[in-house]
């Protein structure tokens, strides 16, 4: 690149030396400057897998080679599972952690290029601020070195004293005490020099500036703004209690009363939990509250210390009046530059931290709720509860077709019998109801018909959120083309049931509402941390090339929608794919692409050659969902010379978690065990693997076959594993009922079965099939790790029948 640079810059110079006239000389010397501009970057001091290392607590070279993989474009989900060695084992979470860190600190080093062109550009460029951008590892230390420097800003006081011709003088205080002279520097007719108590005034702003910008003073702010004695404080915002009064309005007094808990409110800021930032900063926006962040007395001290340390070395050979001028110089630098920027800072992380970690539980409860087990080979009513419009009912059958839709109503007397009618027509034994508006009404209603009927039926809430959102997109169209938006809702709730991860994948992770404050986060970071969960969760259960629908291909570690686009259209000109290798050959899957899902997909040798997409709609498996819509015309073209090399043979390994770089060392294992690879995945090959694994270890076999120990252990637990092995088997079940209970009947003491709804940082939200959820407070918990999904007994702990609250204490998990 480098190298084409300056051959074009060569071309245009000779050019501009053959012409002639005016100008010549102006645009040469405009092409050297703006060669110069070029390579004007901002040399940071420090390494980038140094500081991930420290923020992330990995060891410094794997921080190397996950930025390393990051950065030529591999996948989080393969580098997890595929690079193992490269990585010293490093989970999902923690690589996940490293490519956000990766990306924060190269935002910084590009902002703080950007503030050293445009400062350099001004002519306002300092030593002592490139020291400090080359210095800065925050975000939020860019901006403010910046924030004097932008345009409209009237500068600081310290450039405003240089502007007046000050700084020699500041310097002389510093280099040559015993020379100075005030009074050479007072201009009578000048503001900002008309006296010597202006000018020293104006050294002194430019002394403070300069400490504030050396190096180690930079690093003593950092490690003072994360003294543990720092606290955050919150009140009472001035004046509130009077504009209640004015307005008495019941609205403002009910936001004014949620915030009752932090008007006399204090926490050291290395304790404070992350919802109390955003229920304190959304308090603070609404001027409900006013905050302040408190130092312990010793704080300015140790800055003064060592600020002396440095700059009054020789104090006992200096004047006294360069002595006292430094010292106001320290004082001041405290006082009007460090603290105020100490609190920006400090407040600037709580935020990003609180955010961060609300952004984790959002993808934590994501991450269970995708990986919720299946509910197979069973016909499934799903229920949309309404009122006036009434349930919106749908059944589908085992494999996700729909089977019937009718329209319910809670005021009907014969919606029993209806109910139960469907049920034994379709030979359902599950109920899915949504857990939006009306939804304990119609469990109501479904519980007293098996109760009344003795009918073996259970059913079992189902997350609704994002379903209406979900029924007027074109995937809903192309899904359902012959279904109204509203039954496409129940149709949804079904499937969610039947299989979540197909069916949640459709929708906008962000619309699924797995979390608090939401709206508090940035969105394109949301997007992006919940997107990553997606991939991880579709990659890690891995989909059947050979039925997978295109939204969640799409959704696939190396991946795209065009990409899937062409895969599915590959697959309806050319039949099923027989082995991995024929992806290759789907426009657009380069060996990039190829390297990353190659793992994650699978090739059953059961699956039809000729079959349509719409005909494997009817038979999806765990990956599967169902389409319905006209077949398009493919536009992939393969060519002659493509399908010569294409191998028409299935291999074995593809039905496997095994990549393809490893088959080699996965062929020689099965030539050493002396099994037919053709029989992977059935018992008598499972059982012939685990007797040879008793004589060996991975250890030695990783050794012998010269790979790589978590490799070779991928490869001997992949050849254990069945032919139907769900990766979700290890995660929650839904939680099915025959009967419900009212609120009124719920007694102190008691002990309840149900299923986590929500999870947040101070705790969890427990359906216990009353129509309301309990709190579990975080120190209810016993010291147990509460997940979304997991199953619970609790203990009812109290009760305010008056606001229809109770609390729960853990007692098991169920």
């Amino acid at each position: 690149m480098t190298q084409m640079y300056y051959s074009s810059v060569q071309v245009t110079i000779s050019k501009i030396l053959r012409e002639d006239g005016k100008g010549k000389k102006r645009r040469l010397v405009k092409m050297a400057k703006d060669e110069k501009d070029t390579k004007e970057i901002c040399k940071m001091n420090w390494e980038l897998p140094r500081v991930i290392s420290d923020r992330v607590r990995v060891k410094v070279w794997a921080a190397e080679n996950v930025v390393e993989m990051l950065s030529a474009g591999d996948t989080i989900p393969f580098i997890a599972r595929y690079r193992k060695e490269r990585t010293g084992d490093m989970e999902v979470d923690k690589i996940r952690e490293v490519e956000r860190n990766m990306e924060e600190l190269r935002a910084v080093e590009t902002k703080a290029t950007v503030v050293l062109k445009a400062v350099k550009k001004v002519g306002k460029l300092t030593r002592e601020l490139k020291c400090a951008l080359e210095n800065s590892i925050l975000m939020s230390e860019v901006e403010a070195l910046y924030a004097p420097y932008k345009p409209g800003h009237k500068g600081t006081l310290a450039e405003r004293a240089r502007a007046l011709g000050l700084e020699p003088l500041a310097l002389q205080y510093i280099n040559h005490p015993w020379r100075i002279n005030v009074e050479t520097y007072v201009r009578p007719d000048t503001k900002g020099l008309s006296s010597s108590k202006e000018v020293e005034a104006g050294v002194q702003h430019i002394l403070a500036d300069m400490m504030t910008k050396d190096k180690e003073v930079i690093d003593l702010v950092r490690q003072l703004a994360n003294d543990r004695g720092v606290a955050l404080e919150s009140s009472e915002a001035k004046g509130l209690k009077k504009k209640l009064n004015e307005k008495s309005h019941d609205k403002e007094l009910d936001k004014a009363y949620k915030y009752e808990t932090y008007f006399n409110f204090r926490r050291l800021v290395s304790h404070i939990q992350p919802h109390q930032v955003l229920a304190i900063n959304r308090g603070e926006e609404h001027k409900i509250l006013s905050v302040t962040i408190t130092y312990p007395q010793n704080i300015k001290h140790r800055f003064s210390q060592c600020l002396k340390r440095h700059w009054l070395r020789d104090e006992h050979r200096m004047p006294e009046a360069a002595v006292v001028m430094v010292k106001k110089a320290i004082e001041d630098a405290f006082d009007r530059l460090v603290q105020p920027q100490m609190t920006r800072q400090i407040r600037s992380e709580l935020l990003k931290e609180a955010r961060k970690s609300s952004i984790e539980v959002f993808a934590k409860n994501l991450k269970q709720l995708l990986l919720t087990q299946p509910c197979k080979g069973k016909n499934i009513i799903g229920l949309d509860p309404g009122f006036t419009n009434g349930c919106k009912t749908a059944v589908i059958s085992d494999t996700g077709k729909v089977l019937e839709t009718t329209v319910l109503y809670l005021r009907d007397q014969a919606m029993k019998s209806k109910i139960l009618g469907l049920a034994n027509r379709h030979r359902c034994s599950i109920i899915a109801i949504g857990d939006g508006s009306g939804c304990r009404e119609s469990e109501k209603v479904i519980s007293d018909a098996i109760k009344e009927n003795r009918a073996k039926i259970q059913y079992c809430i189902v997350r609704e959120s994002g379903a209406s959102i979900y029924s007027v997109t074109d995937v809903a169209k192309q899904d359902l083309p012959d279904l109204e938006p509203s039954l496409r809702s129940a149709v949804s709730i079904a499937r969610r049931l039947l299989d979540p991860l197909a069916e949640f994948v459709k929708v906008d992770p962000k619309h699924i509402g797995v979390g608090q404050y939401q709206h508090d986060m940035p969105e394109k970071q949301m997007q992006t941390s919940l997107d990553s969960v997606v991939e991880e969760c579709v990659s890690f259960v891995g989909v059947d090339i050979n039925t997978a629908s295109e939204h969640l291909l799409r959704r696939m570690a190396g991946l795209t929608a065009t990409r899937a686009k062409n895969i599915v259209q590959w697959r309806e000109k050319n039949g099923a794919f027989i082995n991995r290798d024929q992806i290759q050959h789907v426009k657009g899957v380069g060996a990039k692409s190829y390297e990353q899902c190659a793992g994650f997909i699978r090739v059953h040798s059961t699956s039809p050659v000729g079959q349509t997409t719409q005909e494997k709609n009817e038979e999806p498996e765990a990956s599967t969902s169902v389409s319905g819509g006209k077949k398009r015309k493919a536009t992939t073209k393969v060519s002659k010379a493509k399908k010569a090399k294409m191998s028409d043979q299935p291999n074995p390994l593809d039905m496997t978690s095994i990549h393809p770089e490893s088959y080699p060392q996965a062929q020689q294992l099965l030539d050493r065990m002396g099994v037919n690879p053709s029989e992977v995945g059935h018992i008598h090959f499972i059982r012939q693997v685990q007797d040879f694994m008793k004589k060996t270890s991975v250890t030695k076999l990783a050794e012998d076959l010269s790979v790589g120990e978590p490799t070779m252990a991928l490869i001997v637990q992949a050849l254990q594993q069945p032919l139907n092995y769900d990766f979700r088997e290890g995660f929650e079940k839904p939680l099915f009922r025959s009967g419900t209970r009212g609120f009124d009947e719920l007694k102190v003491g008691e002990i309840l079965t149900g299923k986590v709804e929500n999870v947040t940082h101070f705790g969890a939200f427990v359906d216990v099939g009353v129509g309301e959820t309990g709190l579990l407070h975080n120190s209810g918990m016993r010291g147990q790790c509460i997940q979304l999904g997991n199953r619970l007994e609790v203990k009812v702990i109290s009760l305010d029948k008056g606001r229809k609250r109770f609390g729960l204490e853990f007692v098991k998990f169920g």
